[in-house]
């Protein structure tokens, strides 16, 4: 048996044909000595090997004699990757952890608090170098190292799906649970300053979503309908062709007892399935107004999304780059709160004012008997790939955003490149006339180093708001 790496194109054959048909079989790991997407309390691994179904109880001091193996997309540099291992091997105390896009393969070993690069080859070596592997991480190498060993386990029982789901619950003992409730889970995306990535995102993380079977609704409640445009709703020429000025999401929150949400809601056609959306329009900078005068408005927006609960599974906010009502409207109706920053000066500085914002929409909504907003962190958008930048620089900036604003930095990176914004502004002819044609970057250019990350996002924001992803 040997394997190929021309012949993983994506994440998924990275998973099916390197790890599934080739190394755990070859390493000596059956189909019950090995489980794909585990849930380890807040942690989730693409797979995770042991020497039998047994897995040590979170109490054991000692490092635990198996591997966890993280696959991605072979266009991702996985030095990016290695931050997000340290923290699975080092909190879960694991020994082994594995690392590979198909092209690159590595092995790090658990030492401390850190991890250590052990062994490193290029994927076309993987089949040569196969005894060597075997040496360090194979089933019969890690079970006489257990022998030595007096670990107190559990069994880890799946006989159907070879998916197991296992939580870390504040006893010393690991339990099988069932998948959390898919509850409707609402994400605001904002921050105070325009042009960090706030629609990219958007978009591209609802699509994500969307692609692997979840009902997705997207809001636009900035005049400035950027999300509307992108979605593919903006078709018409003229202001006498302008569907949207009758029909957006102003008439959601202004109306209490019409214009629902599936009223309103159109389908996107940036992406496949279709995303439902409820568009913006430029008629929101003055409408404002009306709303301001209208003393409910604030809560229109949650009733009628409580209305839906049943028929999304997350709904994905985009949100005007101020302090304004609709600002306002969206984080006091969200459940979690992603902010899109380039890191750069004004956006970092910018940071202090979306958290004084937080702070007043916290003290509203438990006025209300609202929880406070969940913030899943700052998310770097539009960064730099120089190598250099990412390096020395963009981890500096990272580390300002945790001690200096008080916010966590997610681990995704979404990078700045052409792939983003040509899809965005993708276009159709006919005849003479130029029709915008938006797409998600999973539908104008699947394969990209910008869909893999988005698919990271996807997969990290999904296991923070408690959703299998």
């Amino acid at each position: 048996m040997s394997f190929n790496p021309k012949l993983c194109r994506n994440e998924s054959e990275v998973e099916s044909k390197l790890i599934v048909q080739y190394l755990l079989p070859t390493l000596g790991y059956d189909a019950s000595k090995w489980h794909q997407e585990v849930a380890l309390g807040s942690i989730r691994l693409d797979f995770l090997a042991l020497t039998s179904q047994i897995f040590p109880k979170i109490s054991d001091s000692s490092p635990k004699i198996c591997v966890v193996i993280e696959a991605k997309h072979p266009k991702q540099n996985l030095n990016l990757h290695v931050r997000r291992l340290r923290r699975y091997l080092t909190k879960l105390q694991v020994m082994y952890g594995v690392l590979t896009n198909g092209k690159d393969f590595r092995i790090y070993q658990l030492v401390g608090e850190q991890i250590d690069l052990i062994f490193q080859c290029e994927g076309s070596e993987i089949a040569d170098k196969i005894e060597k592997i075997s040496d360090i991480i194979g089933r019969d190498k890690l079970a006489g190292l257990e022998t030595n060993k007096s670990i107190p386990a559990i069994a880890l029982t799946n006989a159907l799906t070879n998916q197991i789901d296992i939580t870390l619950p504040s006893s010393e003992n690991i339990s099988l649970t069932t998948p959390e409730s898919t509850t409707m889970k609402t994400i605001a995306i904002y921050h105070n300053k325009g042009g960090v990535g706030k629609t990219t995102t958007t978009i591209n993380l609802a699509a994500a979503m969307s692609r692997k079977g979840l009902k997705v609704l997207i809001i636009d409640l900035d005049s400035q309908a950027n999300t509307t445009f992108a979605a593919g709703l903006m078709k018409f020429d003229s202001e006498e062709d302008d569907t949207l000025k009758d029909s957006n999401i102003y008439n959601v929150v202004f109306y209490p007892k019409s214009n629902y949400i599936h009223e309103i809601a159109l389908k996107g056609s940036f992406t496949y399935p279709e995303v439902d959306v409820i568009p913006a329009h430029i008629n929101l900078i003055w409408q404002e107004a009306n709303l301001i005068d209208k003393e409910n408005s604030k809560f229109q927006l949650i009733k009628k999304l409580d209305l839906v609960k049943d028929d999304y599974d997350v709904v994905l906010i985009d949100t005007p780059p101020s302090l304004n009502l609709y600002a306002k409207i969206a984080l006091i109706a969200c459940d979690y709160l992603i902010i899109p920053s380039d890191l750069k000066p004004f956006a970092n500085e910018g940071l202090r004012n979306v958290r004084n914002f937080i702070e007043e929409i916290d003290e509203f909504r438990t006025f209300v008997n609202r929880s406070v907003i969940n913030v899943l962190g700052v998310l770097p958008s539009k960064i730099l790939t120089n190598a250099n930048y990412i390096k020395a620089t963009l981890p500096k900036q990272e580390k300002v955003v945790v001690e200096r604003y008080g916010f966590p930095v997610l681990e995704t990176r979404i990078f700045q490149r052409e792939d983003l914004s040509r899809a965005i502004d993708n276009f159709v002819m006919e005849g003479d006339h130029q029709i915008p044609d938006p797409k998600s970057i999973f539908d104008f250019k699947p394969d990209s180093m910008s869909a893999a990350e988005f698919e990271e996002l996807a997969n990290e924001v999904l296991q923070k708001i408690g959703l299998r992803s």
